[in-house]
């Protein structure tokens, strides 16, 4: 239902940038367990994992460096906020756009802040803020993490958040959970009672399910 809707209104949404992704030069960020680099890396510290996406948005001469969805992911063992073991959560349900550090994020559609919060583990979103939204009849959610801490600034929760409009910016790895700076996007289809956060990891136990309540960012996105 979700996609559908989405599908059929994918040339109405505004961009959540201050340019148009869609006319950016981007290079696809590969953070799997395939990427056989990063087992050369030093995942614990930000400063690595910065030299290596900067070295890739050099190397292919990009605009712009995605990351994927439904990727299962290496970078996550840094932090025990994923957890050990079998059950550790390394599937990711949105998609990173690393980008320069104040960069404005705008809505792409009408909607409301749902909720807001600043997720301050290592590792975590930071800054985070949930907006409303309501298509065609169907509620669903859009999440925003790795925020700066003004971002959380003079906002509360219901306040309403035209297509468009400048409501974030993206943070730095002081504030943001410590990552190197980017925005996590993420679709989501029933909060499940969560305010100001919501998982944008799995486990692979239960992916199939996360994947099912949070679809495809690129639907809104349309890279």
């Amino acid at each position: 239902m979700i996609e559908e809707i989405l599908q059929n209104n994918k040339n109405t949404f505004a961009s959540i940038f201050p340019f148009n992704l869609q006319n950016e030069i981007i290079f696809e960020l590969n953070l799997s367990v395939n990427n056989k680099e990063l087992y050369k890396l030093d995942l614990s510290t930000t400063t690595k994992l910065s030299e290596y996406i900067n070295k890739k948005r050099k190397d292919s001469n990009s605009d712009i460096i995605i990351g994927g969805y439904a990727e299962d992911r290496l970078i996550y063992r840094k932090s025990e906020h994923f957890e050990k073991g079998k059950d550790a959560r390394t599937i990711h349900l949105g998609v990173d756009i690393w980008c320069k550090v104040n960069t404005s994020v705008f809505a792409p559609i009408n909607g409301k802040i749902h909720s807001f919060k600043n997720n301050v583990n290592f590792g975590d979103y930071g800054p985070t803020i949930i907006l409303e939204h309501n298509l065609e009849g169907l509620i669903f959610y859009t999440l925003y993490g790795h925020l700066s801490v003004k971002s959380l600034q003079n906002i509360k929760t219901g306040k309403r958040i035209n297509k468009g409009e400048k409501f974030a910016e993206i943070g730095d790895e002081k504030e943001n959970g410590n990552w190197p700076p980017h925005l996590h996007f993420q679709i989501i289809s029933d909060m499940l009672g969560k305010k100001g956060d919501f998982p944008g990891v799995a486990s692979k136990k239960d992916k199939s399910k996360f994947l099912h309540l949070c679809p495809n960012p690129n639907l809104i996105l349309n890279i």
